[in-house]
Parts: C-alpha cells; structure tokens; sequence
C-alpha cells in the first residue's frame, strides 16, 4: 500500500513540474515576442508566427508530461 501511495505522489508532483514549466516556457516566450514587436512594429507578423509555433511545441512537451504522470499514476 506504501508503494501505491509514493506513485500517487510522484504522478501529482510530476504533473505540477510540467504544468509550472509548460507555464513558465510559455511566458518567456511570449515575453520575447512582444520585446521583438516593440522594437520592430513591422515584423509583427513574422514574430507572431514563430512565437505560436514556438508555444505550441512547448506546450505539447508539457503535454507529454501530463501523459507520462497519467500512466504513472494509473499503472501503480
């Protein structure tokens, strides 16, 4: 039963991290991007582009971290 509990934990915990770093990585990424907009209005639309591709592979790591606490936590 303490194994169970300690798995429970790790996959809570594990979920936490990735969505704080998935968070995290996302901000600093928009952050830049309105950096760059700011100092250059022309590019706008390039700087958008890339940031939400950007935002979109970050967020599919914090994504597979969810899935991988998941199935720690449903295989204990």
């Amino acid at each position: 039963m303490e194994h169970l509990g300690l798995a429970y934990l790790a996959a809570g915990i594990g979920a936490g991290i990735a969505v704080i770093g998935g968070a995290f990585g996302v901000s600093k990424c928009a952050n830049a991007a309105m950096d760059g907009i700011a100092r250059q209005p022309e590019a706008a639309g390039d700087i958008r582009g890339a940031m939400i591709i950007t935002a979109a592979m970050i967020e599919g790591v914090a994504l597979l971290g969810l899935v991988i606490c998941f199935l720690l936590a449903v295989k204990a």
